[in-house]
């Protein structure tokens, strides 16, 4: 019997997006869409703005939207589950600042890392699996 067992890759699977927090987000979105020519893959009223960019997005929020971050830009790292992700953070120096889960879109955990930049890391949401009906 081995006992060889395989370390868990807890590193991100992607970058799924990069936003910009906006303090007039539709004023950015006309200044985006026609001088940097980005097209609109999503859009939550004026408050998410969300551009396709090759197999990555990149997006204008609101700060309320944005929440914990106040300005500035966030990587949004695409991961596959949160589990052992605040004992990591806060061992290397960084402080998990909270989980806010998006229904059917995902869960985001914030994090500062340890000069204070928020990063994001994202989970999706569980597929639903449905029974095949019994004959």
């Amino acid at each position: 019997m081995s006992t060889d067992h395989k370390p868990v890759d807890h590193s991100p699977q992607r970058l799924q997006n990069v936003y910009v927090v906006a303090q007039r987000p539709a004023e950015l979105h006309a200044f985006y869409e026609s001088a940097l020519g980005l097209k609109l893959k999503f859009r939550d009223k004026d408050r998410w703005f969300q551009y396709g960019v090759g197999n990555t997005s990149v997006a204008l929020a609101c700060t309320e939207e944005a929440a914990p971050a106040t300005s500035g830009l966030v990587m949004v790292f695409e991961v596959s589950d949160f589990a052992g992700a605040q004992e990591r953070i806060t061992g290397a120096g960084g402080e998990v600042i909270g989980v806010r889960d998006m229904g059917a879109h995902g869960a985001v955990m914030s994090l500062r890392d340890p000069e204070g930049n928020v990063v994001q890391l994202f989970k999706r949401a569980a597929v639903a699996v449905t029974a095949a009906p019994s004959a």
